[in-house]
């Protein structure tokens, strides 16, 4: 089997809201949308956006939602100072501030928000993996 993770789909609310949100806090915009769904291509990567209550369905699980769900995902910034750019924007977009940027114990900077969904993204700058030139990160080999 290769490795890759091919889709992430995050359940949301409002799907509109959602779409809205992420054009104006990350400026993306849509690679193909359909009345229920929008998918972003994020390099080599897809992001899509469904409503809670279809994936839910989709899945054959329950949809109540509370709480933390175990996983964030991470936008990394080229420079440490990209990290305040970056909450700012969306912020302003309707995301809320989780744990404002500040330096980290492994040597980064980064903090957390929230989507307006409640997903939780980690907004990092790590000098142990750099971007390329496409904006992916390169983890180093040893």
């Amino acid at each position: 089997m290769e490795p890759r993770i091919s889709i992430v789909t995050l359940g949301v609310q409002v799907l509109e809201r959602s779409r809205q949100f992420y054009k104006e806090a990350f400026g993306w915009e849509p690679a193909s949308a359909q009345e229920t769904i929008s998918f972003y291509q994020l390099g080599g990567l897809v992001l899509a956006l469904y409503p809670h209550n279809l994936l839910a369905a989709d899945a054959n699980a329950e949809p109540e939602q509370s709480g933390f769900r175990g996983i964030t995902l991470a936008y990394n910034v080229r420079e440490k100072t990209e990290v305040a750019q970056v909450m700012a924007i969306a912020e302003a977009a309707g995301a809320t501030i989780v744990k404002p940027a500040a330096d980290t114990d492994w040597g980064g900077h980064g903090g957390y928000l929230a989507d307006p969904d409640g997903h939780l993204w980690e907004i990092a700058y790590n000098p142990f993996f750099p971007l390329n030139a496409k904006g992916e990160i390169e983890i180093p080999t040893a």
